[in-house]
Order: structure tokens, then sequence, then C-alpha cells
């Protein structure tokens, strides 16, 4: 037998589905879409029991017990990309102007669960220029994401961003990052 042809017979082989580049196409275009002003298709990429959070102070701490700078559930998620995509978000008249790197990705772990779910863990680092009201910030530090394939391609169950300067003053952080 080449290396081309394929054995029918022989056992099914298990080949994660999710990849390094699957995840950083995916890590890209999640923060394109934010970059693009699309929340409502940013939003479609998290699960329905998806968290976003933001630690203050320190990056491991119980979110349920310390106070953090963000910890949104999808129904919170979903709050907040209506703000943004009405007239309600009055921090963001005028609207930011954003742009995000993303860099050092690295898939730590892919399991699969008995019903075929497959879950990766990842971390990254990242930077994200805003500009709004003559003014540039810049935020920058450790980006980990809790990714599902239910088969339908990748979805976010987790996106907590530890920033470098958590447990400094942060302005008015009414972007997600």
């Amino acid at each position: 037998m080449t290396t081309t042809e394929l054995n029918v017979s022989a056992a099914r082989i298990d080949v994660p589905r999710i990849d390094k580049d699957a995840v950083e196409a995916f890590i890209y275009h999640e923060v394109d879409l934010l970059d693009q002003r699309k929340f409502a298709d940013w939003l479609a990429l998290f699960t329905d029991d998806a968290h976003y959070w933001i630690p203050s102070g320190f990056d491991d701490l119980d979110p349920s017990r310390s106070v953090s700078i963000v910890y949104d559930d999808h129904q919170l998620l979903t709050e907040r990309a209506q703000r943004l995509t009405g007239t309600l978000a009055y921090a963001q008249i005028p609207p930011s102007r954003t742009a995000h790197v993303v860099g050092n990705v690295q898939l730590l772990e892919v399991a699969t669960a008995d019903d075929g779910t497959a879950t990766a863990r990842v971390q990254a680092k990242f930077a994200v220029a805003e500009f709004r009201r003559n003014t540039r910030f810049l935020h920058a530090g450790r980006v980990s994401y809790t990714l599902v394939d239910f088969g339908a391609g990748l979805r976010i169950r987790l996106k907590k961003l530890e920033l470098i300067d958590n447990d400094g003053y942060l302005g008015n952080l009414s972007m997600p990052l």
C-alpha cells in the first residue's frame, strides 16, 4: 500500500477537529468582527453558557467571590452588544475605532468528550489600540479561551483577558477587547 491509499478496513483513527491553524483563524476572525463593530456577529461566536471575563488586580481569582472589571454571562454580553449597536452606549458617542493584534497563539489542550464535542484551551497575547475623541488608549495582556466545537465550527465558552495593568487606572472600558 502506498501512502496515498486508504485502508478502509482499518480501525477508525480519531484526528482532532481542532488544530492550531483553525484556532488562529477563528481568533483573528473574532477580533476582526470587533474592529468592524459587528457586535451581533461577534456575539454569535459565543455559546449560550459563555463567560467574558476581565479580572481585576490578580488573574486567578474566583469571579463569583472577587471583584472583576467585567464578568459577563451570555445575557450580559447580549445586552452589551445591543447597547453598542444602538444609541444607548453614551460612552461610545462618537464610537471608538479599534485595531486588535493577537500573537503567540498557543493551543494548550484539545479534548474530545464521548458525545463528540471537542474542547480546546488556548492562550495568546493581545494588544488593542483604541481611538476616540482625539485620545488613543492601549490595552494589552494575555487572553485565554476555552473553545468548543459541537460539530458545526468553533464557539467561545470562555474568554478571559488578563490585562497587564488590571490593578491600575483603566479609564472607561466600554468596548469589548
